[in-house]
């Protein structure tokens, strides 16, 4: 590489002095209003179209291993992404319908607490005796209740005599 003496030689037009002559000033005139050069100003750039449709791509043997093995590679990987997240997600659907099942075992226990109250209510002697009462029922006198005797026990049969 050129020294840096060496290189402003080079590109500025300095004369050297000679041997007994009187020295040069280094300064040149220059226009004071004109501008100075850009860098690479005096290169030009040509776009050339090149059409490429009629080359054909020669086929690569490797490409076709390499695009299998990247779809058995994903495939693998679906599959044991499907192996750690399936159970999971059966556990969470599981928990959900063991929740369904509690909230309709509480419904269904609180419908037979009603249905137990009803039943308590239909069944109290007092309306009884006023269901009796609105239909004209009467308790049997003594002397209308004929004891039938049972072969079997527990086959105790009341009987009405009518008047």
């Amino acid at each position: 590489m050129a020294t840096l003496p060496a290189f402003l030689f080079r590109w500025m037009e300095v004369r050297r002095p000679e041997a007994g002559a009187k020295p040069m000033s280094c300064t040149t005139e220059t226009d004071p209003y004109q501008l100075r050069t850009l860098p690479r100003e005096n290169l030009y750039f040509y776009c050339k179209r090149i059409d490429n449709s009629r080359l054909v791509r020669e086929p690569d043997p490797q490409a076709k291993t390499a695009c299998w093995s990247a779809i058995a590679v994903a495939f693998l990987a679906v599959a044991v992404l499907a192996g750690v997240l399936v159970p999971g997600g059966a556990s969470t659907i599981a928990g959900y319908r063991l929740e369904a099942l509690r909230a309709e075992e509480r419904r269904l226990i609180d419908e037979r607490n009603t249905l137990d109250l009803k039943e308590a209510e239909l069944l109290s002697p007092a309306r009884l005796n006023e269901l009796a009462h609105n239909q004209n029922l009467v308790t049997p006198k003594p002397g209308q209740v004929y004891h039938l005797e049972g072969d079997k026990p527990g086959a105790a049969v009341a009987m009405v005599k009518k008047p």
